[in-house]
């Protein structure tokens, strides 16, 4: 006899609660993705520098222009609060303090992927377009290569582009800005 699990979603709002009363713990590395909260994968040494060399790249190039958000979670409807290692929002004087963004506010993501990629791809990248993120980018460690989404429609993206080593990728929002994906590699 086959027995059917019973699977409980999770808004926001519990979420939330549940770390505020300790079930989750501080420091552990959770997401909430579509009602259900999600370990992530550990930040090794190459993620971390990949992460940080982005950082790099954006920061500086986007002060007073955009808010550069580094491993820090994103509000995607009542159930989904998803922590891309790098989020450019638009700008706001109070830099969001005052109101959490809107998925209109998200100009770029970027995952970066020693371990995750397949996780970026085939969960992370459905729910971006599903909230119409216009540019979303996964940093394959791995393989070496960047692979741009955009267009984003109710099932995914419509367009994506690999980029190596060797080649610059120019952020949507920002079409003067050119980056080269060694930059982003190392």
């Amino acid at each position: 006899m086959a027995v059917e699990l019973k699977r409980y979603r999770f808004t926001r709002a519990d979420y939330h609660q549940m770390a505020k009363v300790g079930i989750i713990e501080p420091r552990a590395r959770v997401e909430l993705i579509d009602g259900e909260i999600i370990e992530m994968s550990p930040i090794g040494r190459r993620h971390k520098a990949s992460v940080d060399r982005v950082t790099d790249v954006f920061a500086p190039r986007l002060h007073g222009m955009a808010i550069v958000r580094v491993q820090s979670s994103i509000v995607l409807g009542e159930d989904g609060e998803p922590e891309p290692d790098i989020t450019v929002l638009r700008f706001r004087a109070d830099f969001y303090a005052e109101s959490d963004e809107t998925p209109e506010d998200v100009l770029l993501i970027v995952e970066v992927a020693d371990s995750s990629e397949a996780y970026d791809r085939r969960t992370k990248g459905p729910l971006y377009a599903r909230f119409g993120i216009p540019d979303y980018w996964i940093a394959d460690l791995n393989r070496e290569r960047v692979t741009q989404y955009r267009d984003p429609t109710p099932d995914g993206y419509a367009t994506s582009r690999v980029f190596r080593r060797g080649e610059s990728i120019v952020p949507l929002a920002f079409p003067d800005l050119t980056v080269a994906v060694a930059d982003i590699l190392g």
